[in-house]
């Protein structure tokens, strides 16, 4: 028991690894224990199905779904605005936050205009967007966009003011010229942030598509979710709300196998 006790304690020692068997094992007791939980609620008729319904009522209403009402075209829909609203704000936000992050004239220049606006919430944007743009794709890709973007730069700012100035000194000092900084030394040092960084707004990205087609939309998880409401079907809502989480999660460990390829040096 003594010997048990132990092995436990030192589990919890900060940022201490564990075995990757160990870690797996928490990960699906974690699930167990969330699933057990909902299944004696439901199951054991604590709550009403109307409120929460079982896990296998949730199943057959994502089937039905599927089979009837093909969901599977709004799985493409809606990751076709995350994709797009999220691309477009990597490509426009990463060099702006690098030149934040770089050049203190620039931080001087962006930063305030761009620490207003992350505070306004993206939905209070859509009526706006709807006057400017219609309610096409444009519209809802424009929602993801604005959700991501301003985060985005910020972030990536914080990256590259992180890079230890010794290293730009070395630089200089080993007769580097100022553009030679930037690509040998800046850059690279920053990567492995940077793409963490897309790893977390690319989270923040799916958490926008229920907004991003609450209005005008004709097809989406976030259309299927709020017909749903509508007819209070439940068990759709929480399959939806599932499968937005399941596409996150896949989004997520695939930039996190991107990072331990491309920069396996970098402890994660």
């Amino acid at each position: 028991m003594g010997s048990f006790l132990r092995r436990l304690k030192d589990h919890f020692n900060p940022r201490e690894p564990i075995s990757p068997g160990l870690y797996l094992s928490l990960s699906f007791a974690g699930l167990a224990l969330v699933m057990m939980v909902w299944s004696l609620l439901t199951y054991g008729g604590f709550i009403s199905p109307l409120f929460l319904p079982s896990p296998g009522n949730v199943l057959n209403a994502g089937w039905e779904q599927f089979l009837k009402f093909g969901f599977t075209n709004d799985i493409l829909m809606s990751t076709y605005r995350v994709m797009a609203g999220f691309l477009i704000a990597a490509i426009l936000g990463v060099p702006l936050g690098l030149l934040m992050g770089t050049f203190k004239a620039v931080e001087a220049f962006v930063e305030p205009l761009i620490g207003f606006i992350r505070y306004m919430p993206a939905s209070a944007f859509i009526p706006l967007f709807i006057l400017w743009l219609g309610i096409g794709d444009v519209e809802k890709i424009a929602i993801i966009f604005v959700g991501s973007f301003f985060q985005l730069v910020l972030m990536v700012a914080v990256v590259a003011t992180g890079v230890p100035k010794e290293m730009i000194e070395t630089a200089y000092t080993l007769g580097a010229k100022r553009i030679q900084v930037i690509r040998k030394v800046l850059l690279p040092a920053s990567l492995p942030g940077i793409l963490d960084t897309l790893r977390i707004i690319v989270g923040w990205a799916w958490t926008y598509i229920i907004v991003a087609e609450l209005v005008a939309a004709e097809s989406g998880i976030g259309y299927m979710i709020i017909n749903a409401q509508r007819m209070l079907q439940t068990g759709s809502i929480i399959f939806g709300i599932l499968v937005i989480g399941v596409l996150g999660i896949i989004t997520d460990y695939a930039f996190k196998w991107l990072h331990r390829w491309l920069f396996p040096w970098v402890e994660t």
